[in-house]
């Protein structure tokens, strides 16, 4: 006689059906909790993949070793560590906070909460010039996170650059506009249009082949040699366009570095002077880069470069010296007017392409080789919104 299918199910016993319950509930964990790193784990898997960390938050980092554990200034970074107390910065990881998170996780808004456990999802790269994560996609306190895409402009400048920016410092608007203009304008070594290209070499050259410059819109590693105005060869491109001004390229703005790139001679030429703003047609020779009649659309690998050398140009000349009054706007087809746009464009993409190693090391070299003077969006990204609204 066959055994009834509910008395064999009750015969089955105790400690089986204790085990499938453990084993549903292994099952059940998300893969997140598992995949979590401790803050030591984050600090030594900095190879820009995305990871899940949890840590204490701890202080707002300042610089590459300097945190602050009270009297917060900010609300675009914090600190984590594996323990409340931690007071190295060489245990800690540097988190960056975007727009999207700062109302909840900012220390000068939030200063409770220090000591607390946070869980965040990012890019796990330096920030600072510190191990650290970026871009986060997650953030919250205990284990269970919130997503969200957004990216901000944050600041990149460190201790070291402080003393330049002084009298920048409190001010914001029209008078942070002024005093940033005064600085990078004052002292300045201006080079000769031939002086450019040995400038060039140094500037923009590749990091893993010392021969080669990088070309800035086609992405491109290319012998330093092959400079000049045949086709393969790169040259000078004004970001700022000299027709924009009618500035050439006598010393000053012509011949000023902080916009002037290498770059394919036929993609220079396809660029020509137009201004800047998304869509278009894909360029010839330049793949991620889009064009049509009156505007160009650079990769998304350097995006915010391009904007941070069109808002740099636009604060270096004011129009006090022999040179235009260059000024951003939110239009194309400027033609011959000393404007550039689009600037709603511009502000977008210096946030979603915050500045990366190549670019902070091509600011530095500028600074300390060539011209004495520094690009200050590349070291304060976040002046943006504060000057161009």
């Amino acid at each position: 006689m066959p055994v009834p299918k509910r008395a064999l199910a009750l015969s089955i016993p105790a400690a089986v059906t204790a085990f499938v319950a453990l084993l549903f509930t292994l099952v059940s964990v998300p893969a997140s909790a598992a995949a979590a790193l401790t803050v030591a784990q984050a600090i030594s898997s900095q190879t820009g993949a995305s990871g899940t960390v949890t840590g204490y938050i701890v202080g707002e980092p300042t610089a590459t070793s300097t945190v602050r554990f009270s009297d917060f200034t900010g609300d675009t970074a914090l600190a984590i560590a594996d323990s409340k107390s931690e007071t190295s910065t060489t245990k800690m990881l540097y988190v960056q906070i975007t727009a999207a998170y700062r109302s909840s996780f900012g220390l000068l808004s939030n200063p409770s909460l220090v000591g607390k456990a946070l869980t965040v999802t990012g890019t796990l790269t330096a920030y600072f010039s510190h191990a650290g994560l970026k871009s986060p996609t997650a953030m919250s306190l205990g284990t269970t996170a919130t997503t969200s895409p957004t990216t901000t402009a944050t600041p990149t400048a460190t201790s070291s650059t402080d003393a330049y920016y002084a009298a920048a410092a409190g001010k914001s608007g029209a008078s942070l506009k002024a005093a940033l203009h005064t600085i990078i304008s004052t002292g300045v070594t201006k080079l000769s249009y031939d002086g450019v290209w040995n400038a060039l070499k140094v500037t923009d050259q590749d990091p893993s082949n010392s021969s080669n410059v990088i070309l800035l819109y086609s992405g491109i590693s290319r012998s330093k040699s092959l400079n000049g105005g045949d086709s393969g060869d790169w040259n000078r491109e004004h970001v700022w366009a000299k027709s924009h001004g009618d500035f050439g390229t006598s010393a000053g703005p012509g011949t000023d570095l902080h916009h002037l790139r290498p770059e394919d001679v036929a993609v220079n030429a396809l660029r020509d002077n137009k201004d800047f703003d998304t869509g278009g047609s894909a360029a010839t020779g330049a793949p991620g880069n889009y064009t049509d009649s009156d505007s160009w659309e650079p990769r998304n690998a350097v995006k915010g470069d391009v904007a941070r050398m069109i808002f740099y140009m636009a604060v270096r000349y004011q129009g006090d010296d022999s040179w235009p009054d260059l000024e951003v706007n939110d239009s194309v087809n400027n033609g011959s007017n000393p404007y550039l746009g689009r600037l709603s464009v511009l502000k977008q993409w210096n946030t979603q392409d915050p500045p990366d190693a190549f670019e902070k090391n091509r600011n530095q070299i500028i600074y300390s080789t060539y011209q004495h003077n520094r690009n200050p969006f590349i070291d304060h990204p976040e002046w943006v919104s504060s000057i161009f609204g």
